[in-house]
Formats: structure tokens, sequence, C-alpha cells
């Protein structure tokens, strides 16, 4: 069983405080301005209020209807969905062209400033911001007690992950030409009411600095400190972060190196052949995982029964979307190319509806449901078919995405030998012992890696961003099972390619105005 987090139970004042206000950009966190006086103040309330602060940050990334604040949106249940909506939009992850489907953005829709969803992303990004702003407010940045360090180091861990993903959505990826364009507004702790009213857009490289200077600090605050479970952000999940973030800035040696330090930190093990021979990966508790959204049962999202993640993307979880036949597919072109020995393969169900991850006793009833190329990868908690319940954890970081983080990094720093081995290593001891590496030089090793981060990530939030980090182009083909209707081949550098600021952030920041919006690409 499952245990009990005990961030989503001593959360709620704090909560109240981030979702009475509709627009969060109007928020001004607590302590924002201090006195000497009121500073004091704050901190003599730390034991009574730091857990509650701490918590709010990880209630509000699974925060239902955190985003559009509707709960008739049900694509609207915190990370997760952003991450699924996200997945919409590339080229490896199908959703059927009917009703049912609340992650049918694939035809860029989203790029209207006025959409919901449009709103839905910033809004859950910087509501979770202005938690992290809370926590930083009300303590002293240049405290050296370890446990106030620790509850700075993680909200600055999370907030520069925040950052990260915004910086992703609403400028082209890093480079020395992308570098002084406007990205987003910086919001921080010690933003007055008047600067937060008119804050225009920071430049990406301003607000890659403010990212590599919040995990930077997150980093050695958080040396030593044992988290209660991986729904926090440790040590660990800084280290990882940090890959991500040097990877995107081309720092690909410092990248290899912060990845291979998160493993090292974390203690993650790789998901073996035997634990990826079922569906799985619903679970935080498993070795692998670094990092999670942890849900439990009396969360809002699994009470509302459709409203989660299992909903619309497990094929098992009978209850929701996918029971009634909103499956998501795998792209047939990217699982042709999958060999035939390797344990993935049977993540989705081939032209037949069969799979032997299937062949578990638990899923014999469910064997030939679906359709070809739906996903059973993502499995029911506990392997309960009969009591489902939809409180399944969203994985946000594992050791695999490091591991390939790892090689990418070593390939592209003169490492090319040690990033093959690597590679081979892995993929030959967990997910196909037949597979040899063929690349040898650092274009055919990013390539390869990347043909293996489309399979062992699909699903998890991660090829999006991938596609625009590599500057690659959207290709759907007409021979694949994407729906006619989405067809389309994306430059890498078409204006869709990077979102549009909602309307009502233009309208309540006198900082930024339409003409400082980014522009409204139809790539049909």
């Amino acid at each position: 069983m499952k245990t009990v987090s005990k961030y989503f139970f001593l959360a709620v004042a704090a909560c109240l405080s981030l979702t009475a206000c509709e627009d969060m950009m109007d928020l001004q966190p607590e302590g924002a301005t201090k006195t000497d006086v009121l500073k004091q103040d704050a901190y003599n309330k730390i034991p009574a209020n730091a857990a509650a602060e701490i918590n709010a940050i990880y209630a509000q990334m699974i925060e239902l209807a955190a985003g559009s604040g509707n709960t008739s949106n049900h694509n609207d249940f915190g990370i997760a969905s952003c991450m699924m909506l996200l997945e919409s939009e590339g080229q490896d992850w199908i959703g059927p062209n009917t009703g049912y489907n609340w992650f049918a953005y694939s035809d860029f829709y989203a790029r209207n400033y006025n959409a919901a969803v449009n709103l839905l992303m910033w809004n859950t990004y910087y509501k979770t911001i202005a938690a992290c702003n809370m926590v930083c407010a009300s303590t002293d940045p240049e405290t050296t007690n370890p446990d106030l360090m620790a509850n700075l180091g993680q909200a600055r861990a999370v907030r520069a992950y925040c950052y990260s993903i915004l910086a992703q959505l609403y400028q082209f990826t890093y480079n020395a030409e992308n570098a002084s364009k406007p990205c987003v507004p910086i919001v921080h702790e010690s933003l007055t009411a008047e600067q937060q009213a008119a804050n225009p857009r920071a430049s990406l490289q301003e607000v890659y600095d403010f990212i590599m200077a919040d995990l930077n600090y997150a980093i050695p605050a958080l040396e030593g400190w044992a988290r209660a479970d991986k729904a926090a952000a440790d040590q660990a999940v800084a280290y990882g972060l940090r890959a991500r973030v040097n990877m995107l800035l081309g720092n690909y040696a410092d990248a290899a190196e912060d990845a291979k330090m998160a493993i090292q930190v974390s203690g993650a093990q790789p998901y073996t052949l035997a634990d990826v021979s079922k569906p799985t990966f619903c679970h935080a508790e498993h070795n692998s995982v670094i990092w999670a959204n942890m849900i439990v049962e009396s969360n809002d999202v699994v009470q509302t029964g459709i409203i989660n993640w299992p909903s619309h993307m497990s094929s098992l979880y009978t209850d929701g979307y996918t029971g009634t036949g909103t499956y998501r597919e795998i792209c047939s072109d990217l699982y042709s190319k999958i060999s035939p020995t390797d344990v993935r393969k049977g993540w989705w169900l081939n032209e037949n509806l069969e799979s032997p991850l299937l062949d578990h006793p638990a899923y014999a009833g469910w064997k030939g449901n679906g359709v070809p190329y739906a996903n059973v990868k993502f499995g029911v908690p506990d392997d309960d078919m009969v009591n489902q319940v939809a409180d399944g954890d969203w994985t946000l970081m594992r050791y695999e995405e490091m591991i390939l983080i790892q090689a990418e990094g070593l390939a592209r720093s003169n490492q090319e030998a040690a990033a093959k081995a690597l590679l081979e290593g892995w993929v030959k001891a967990n997910r196909d012992a037949n597979y040899t590496c063929r690349a040898s030089d650092e274009a055919g090793l990013v390539e390869e890696i990347w043909m293996q981060r489309r399979i062992e990530l699909w699903g998890e939030g991660f090829a999006w961003f991938d596609l625009n980090r590599l500057e690659k182009p959207i290709i759907r083909t007409t021979s694949s099972n994407w729906p006619e209707a989405w067809i389309v081949d994306v430059d890498a550098h078409h204006e869709c390619r990077i979102w549009t600021l909602p309307d009502r952030e233009i309208q309540n920041n006198d900082g930024i105005d339409e003409s400082d919006n980014n522009p409204v690409g139809d790539p049909f």
C-alpha cells in the first residue's frame, strides 16, 4: 500500500490563500516587502507555519482546477495535465479525434491567446511559483539554520523547475540569437506590489540566470536533508533539474555530471526487465523514481473519478475516459522502429490488440480490449483491476531520464566512447539484450539517444520539449495512425512552436501589452 504523504494533509490553510485569488499574478506573496519587525515576526512564527508553507508547494502541483479555476474543465489537474497537453502537440502521442478527448490540442489551438488551455498552462506554473515565493518571503535568505536552509532549498528548486518549463514554453530554445529575446515575467519574493503590477517580460537569458541562481543555492542547501517522501524536492532532484537546464544551455559536460550526481545522491536504480514486463509507471515508491507528484485516494483529483491522469492515460483504468475508448496511442511510425526483442515493444498493443504485458494474471480479462497501438505502459495502482482507484503517482524524474541526459552530455562533450558504452550497457541490461548501438560519432549518438528518449519516456511529458530543444520539425505522416485532421509538418522555427501569453496576463500586467506577445502561429 502507498504511504500517505504528509504534504497533502497539512497544506489546507496555506492553499486557501493561493486559490482565493483568481489570477495569481495579482497575489503579492506574504512578506514580499518586510520591515525588520515583520521579518522577525515571520521568523518567530516559522516553527508553526513553515511546514504548511512547504506543504502548500507540493499540494499546489496536484491542485484540481489549478489552472482554469473551473472543475468542468476535465483537463485541469495540476502538473500532470500540463505534461499531457504538451505531449499532444508532438508527433509520437496520439489521442482519438472524438468529443471525449480533452487532450485534442494537436491542432495547436492553444496558440490563440484567449484559449482556456493557454491560461491553464500559465496559471498552473505561476501558482506554484507563488507558493514557493511565500516560503522564500518568510525565511531569512542568509540563514545558516539547516532546517530553514532546507525549506529555502526546496522552494527555490521547485521555483526553478517551474521557470524552466515556462522558459521553454514562451521562447525558442536557448542560443546566442535567442538569449536576448523576451521570455516571461520573473515574479519573486522581493517584488513590491507596484513592481508586480508592471512587470515586463524578462529576457530568456535573465530567466535562465534566475533559474541557475535558484538551483545553485538549492543543491548545497539541501545537502544531508532527508525528505519524508518523493513528493519533496531534495538534493538529488535539484541536481537532476540542473542537469536538464545545463543541457538546455549547452553546458553538456556539466549536464552529464549533474545527471550522474542525481543518480548517486538519490540511490535510484533502473527499472529492470521484470519491472517493465507488466504495466507500471504509477508508483513513486519504485526504485527508479527520483521525484513524483504523490497522489492519495483522498485528493480532489482522485475523488472526481475522471479529472486525473489515469483517467486519460491508463488504458487499464476503466472508470475514466479510457473506459469510453479514448485511448492514448503511440504513433505507428515510431512503434515500427522498436526492435521486436525490446521489452518496450509490449508497452503498446500490436495490430492484433496483443501485448505480452497483458499475460500477467491481473490483466487477463482486459486482453483484447483497446485499439491498435494503444498504450499499456501505465498500470493501475497495485495491479488491482477490480477495485480501481485513480491514485496513481505522476513521475516527474526517474533514473532512466538521468542516464539518457548523462549519455547525451558525454556524447556532446567529446566523450563519444563513454556515451556509447553507457547507453548500450543500460539498454542491454534492462530493455533489450540484443541491442547494439551502431552510432559512433557525436551526431549519430545524439540521434540514437533521442530515439531512446522517445521510446523510454513516451507519455511522460518530455517529447515536445525535446523536439524544441533539438530543433526538430514536428512530422505526422499520412501513412501513420494520426487522424487526418491533424496531419502536419511544422518547421522547428515556426512561430506556433512557442506559446502566447494569455490575454488575462496582458490585461492585468501594465508591463506587457498586446504588442509584446508572441505571434499566434497557425501551421495548417
